[in-house]
């Protein structure tokens, strides 16, 4: 084997760096293989105009860098491929082209970091022969087959801060304060730093919600000093009897989750009389310099999955299992997907022996 593929895929997540970082110096260091990095995704796999050879010195100073040096593309599926035709938008099949760009570059094998949408094009083009390894990266923590995916840690830092920061302004005000959080199905990020910050309620799309039972446990802490509110909901909650929220930013996206932050704080606003407001953190979740632990995590996926790729494990994606790094099938690894909170599991127990409510009680 002497020269291996990388593309970063889907949204950007911190740790993508230092993933590339890994696989540059285990491949030269260990096998001495050549490693190209392709760029913006699987955009870079069917159209390969612009091929990085990648070395120690361009890997050199990366790994505190959020996002990624070799871009992403999160709409880049080679199945579905849109492009212009004559003014009028087309969808190609364009994989058979991808697989031959494969063997045009000389391309051992190809490894893939990238969400469950990345990682379930890499199955399909690993059953088509691609010799393809995978790694999981979401902020939103929802790829099944592994304890943990990398960006998660730091999305989720973010989010605590930023919860941090509205518990002074909500106390000055005595309002309620709610910030909406990233995550699609997943409530990983709203939870986790609901629970990090002391939120009075948090909401995730795992535990459908009523409202009363927020109100009533706001009115309790009014009645025990407490003016003051904090909401972390996560974007694709939603009530009992109704349907996640979506929006549609530009008119070119669709499907996409947000908005039921401002719809709950109109509801306190104007069914309870609760003085609310709304932050939405957005893609400033993706950002930043990813943490200490999502560079260590990242590291040791970007490191195991070359070690996958030298040893002919295609149709594999690197995992962490209890502390230790394995690896699990493509296959397994999305029909595990989504990975959603658990409602009877340990972090909601603790949640609510803190008296922190989900809406359901």
């Amino acid at each position: 084997m002497r020269r291996i593929g990388i593309l970063t895929g889907g949204g950007d997540a911190p740790g993508l760096n230092a993933v590339i970082r890994a696989v540059v110096h285990t491949a030269m260091n260990n096998f001495d293989v050549e490693v190209l990095g392709l760029r913006n995704g699987f955009d870079g796999l069917v159209e390969p105009e612009d091929v990085i050879s990648l070395s120690h010195s361009k890997v050199r100073g990366i790994l505190s860098h959020g996002g990624t040096i070799l871009g992403a593309a999160n709409r880049g599926n080679p199945f579905s491929r849109k492009t212009v035709v004559d003014g009028k938008e087309v969808i190609s099949d364009m994989s058979a082209q991808a697989l031959e760009n494969i063997e045009r570059l000389n391309l051992d094998s190809l490894i893939v970091v990238g969400g469950d949408g990345t990682l379930t094009i890499s199955k399909a083009l690993y059953d088509r022969g691609a010799p393809i390894v995978g790694v999981p990266k979401t902020i939103d923590n929802d790829m099944g087959g592994t304890d943990v995916t990398f960006g998660f840690n730091t999305a989720m830092r973010t989010a605590t801060e930023a919860l941090d920061k509205l518990h002074t302004t909500a106390e000055s005000h005595s309002r309620a304060m709610i910030l909406e959080l990233m995550g699609r199905n997943a409530g990983w990020i709203a939870l986790g730093a609901g629970l990090a910050s002391g939120a009075d309620a948090i909401l995730i799309p795992e535990i459908p919600f009523d409202l009363e039972p927020v109100t009533n446990r706001f009115e309790e802490r009014a009645q025990n000093g407490s003016n003051f509110n904090i909401i972390s909901v996560a974007e694709g909650s939603h009530p009992k009897d109704g349907k996640q929220q979506f929006k549609n930013d530009d008119g070119l996206y669709y499907g996409r989750l947000g908005g039921i932050g401002q719809t709950i704080a109109n509801e306190l606003n104007l069914g309870s009389g609760i003085d609310s407001r709304c932050t939405v953190l957005g893609h400033l979740q993706r950002g930043g310099t990813p943490t200490p632990y999502d560079r260590w995590l990242a590291t040791l996926y970007g490191a195991g999955a070359t070690r996958l790729a030298m040893s002919g494990k295609y149709g594999m994606m690197v995992n962490l299992r209890g502390g230790d790094i394995g690896a699990i099938s493509l296959t397994d690894a999305v029909e595990q997907t989504p990975k959603l909170v658990n409602p009877d599991g340990d972090l909601i127990t603790a949640a609510r022996g803190l008296g922190i409510v989900f809406g359901d009680e």
